[in-house]
C-alpha cells in the first residue's frame, strides 16, 4: 500500500540492529518529511563508509582509509609495553574517555561464542600473541565484556598467554559495584565479582 520507495527505505532500516519494522517505519516517514538535505546528507556519509574506513593492521582499532596505523597506537606518547585488549573497535573510546589510559589497545573482534559459530581462530589472538614479542610488551589488560562469552574469551587469553611468556603481567579489569547504586538493587552476578574484587581501605 505504501510507495515503493518509501517501502525500500523502511526495508532498508529495518535490517539494522535494534530496528522493528514500526521504528523502521518511524525513521523513514521522519526522512521523507524532513528537509531532502537531510536524507542526501545521510546518503553521501554511508557512500564512503567503506572506502573511508579500515581497520589498523597492527591495533585492528577503526582508523581513516589514509592512516598506516592507529594514531593510539604511532603517537610516541604510547607506552606500548601496555596492551589493553577489547572485543570491538568502539569499546576503545570508552577507555579514552576516562582519560585514565595512556597504552595501546587490541581489538579481537568479539569473543569466542560456540553457539554463534565464533572459534578462536577467527579473533585476532595470533597477532595479539605476537605483538607480546614485538612490542616487548610488559602488561596485557583484558577488558572483554563481563558475559559469558567475555570470560570464556579472557581465561584463553591468560591461558595462552601465560603459557608463551610466563613473566608476562596479565590483567582483567575490575568489576564490581557502581558508584551510587545500593546493595538491593545489584544483581547476584554484580555482587559475587564486587566481593571477589573486594579492596583493602
Amino acid at each position: 500500500m505504501l510507495p515503493k520507495a518509501l517501502e525500500d527505505v523502511i526495508s532498508a532500516l529495518g535490517a539494522l540492529p535494534g530496528v522493528g519494522p514500526r521504528t523502521a517505519e518511524r525513521y523513514a516517514y521522519y526522512l521523507f518529511r524532513s528537509n531532502p538535505n537531510v536524507s542526501k546528507t545521510i546518503a553521501d556519509s554511508l557512500k564512503i563508509l567503506h572506502s573511508g574506513v579500515k581497520n589498523c593492521p597492527k591495533t585492528f582499532a577503526l582508523i581513516n582509509s589514509d592512516e598506516e596505523f592507529s594514531p593510539l597506537y604511532s603517537d610516541p606518547s604510547r607506552d606500548k609495553t601496555s596492551v589493553l585488549v577489547v572485543e570491538e573497535p568502539l569499546d576503545i573510546y570508552a577507555i579514552e574517555n576516562t582519560k585514565q589510559y595512556q597504552g595501546t589497545y587490541h581489538v579481537l573482534g568479539g569473543a569466542v561464542s560456540p553457539i554463534d559459530g565464533i572459534t578462536p581462530d577467527q579473533l585476532h589472538i595470533k597477532e595479539l600473541v605476537s605483538r607480546v614479542k614485538a612490542d616487548s610488551v610488559k602488561e596485557v589488560i583484558i577488558a572483554t565484556n563481563p558475559s559469558v562469552e567475555g570470560e570464556s574469551t579472557a581465561l584463553l587469553l591468560q591461558k595462552l598467554l601465560s603459557e608463551k611468556y610466563p613473566d608476562l603481567k596479565i590483567t582483567r579489569l575490575a568489576r564490581g559495584l557502581p558508584l551510587g547504586v545500593d546493595l538491593s538493587y545489584a544483581d547476584q552476578i554484580t555482587l559475587s565479582a564486587a566481593l571477589s574484587n573486594r579492596t583493602s581501605l
